[in-house]
């Protein structure tokens, strides 16, 4: 968070993303503007300086509908420091993408996906969903220049959540695991030599 990093929290239905996305935010600095968005509130911002926005289904005559497609569009008038998606799960992923590459470094949100790799692959079948025709290759590469990092969410047989693994995001579009839980112990590797992730981590960058 004192990176900057814009960070992607991916995970299976009741996984923790969420509580994850929760944590996360402690770090942000008291001082940043902070927009959330969401389609019920969940977050819990602890910041002074945050605005909250909600998504509104259509009343019984199919009016008055507010997606989180255009919460995304309004919060960039807002002058946010950070912009926090609750869950990307339609079209406005597209307009979260380009948030994040256009000055809203520290940017947060949440994706279902199965593995790291795979919360990237989905959030760029998302964006294509929306209604710009732009071709594949191009979104692929929009996903990796806004994404730096994935924090896989899982929860075991015994019903607890925790980090299983965190992927950096890499300009080639391939992700590149630098920690997981394998048989109760923390392995870590380095990240990418001049990457933002070594960027921000600096000397307490882990071996």
């Amino acid at each position: 968070m004192a990176g900057r990093l814009n960070v992607l929290v991916s995970g299976g239905t009741g996984s923790g993303k969420t509580t994850t996305l929760n944590a996360l935010s402690e770090h942000i600095a008291p001082e940043e503007r902070v927009v959330t968005i969401e389609d019920a509130a969940e977050l819990r911002l602890r910041q002074p300086h945050v605005v909250r926005l909600e998504a509104r289904p259509p009343n019984v005559e199919g009016r008055g509908e507010v997606t989180i497609r255009q919460l995304v569009r309004n919060a960039l008038r807002m002058r946010p420091d950070r912009i926090v998606v609750g869950e990307a799960r339609g079209p406005e992923a597209l307009d979260m993408l380009m948030a994040m590459t256009s000055g809203h470094d520290g940017s947060l949100s949440t994706v279902h996906a199965s593995s790291g790799p795979e919360a990237l692959r989905r959030l760029a079948m998302l964006a294509l969903m929306a209604d710009v025709e732009l071709p594949h290759e191009a979104v692929r590469r929009l996903v990796a220049g806004a994404i730096d990092l994935v924090v896989h969410q899982a929860r075991d047989r015994e019903g607890a959540r925790r980090v299983e693994s965190v992927w950096e995001a890499g300009e080639d579009g391939e992700p590149r695991r630098v920690y997981a839980r394998r048989d109760g112990r923390d392995v870590w590797r380095p990240p990418r030599a001049g990457g933002r992730l070594a960027t921000a981590l600096g000397e307490s960058c882990p071996s």
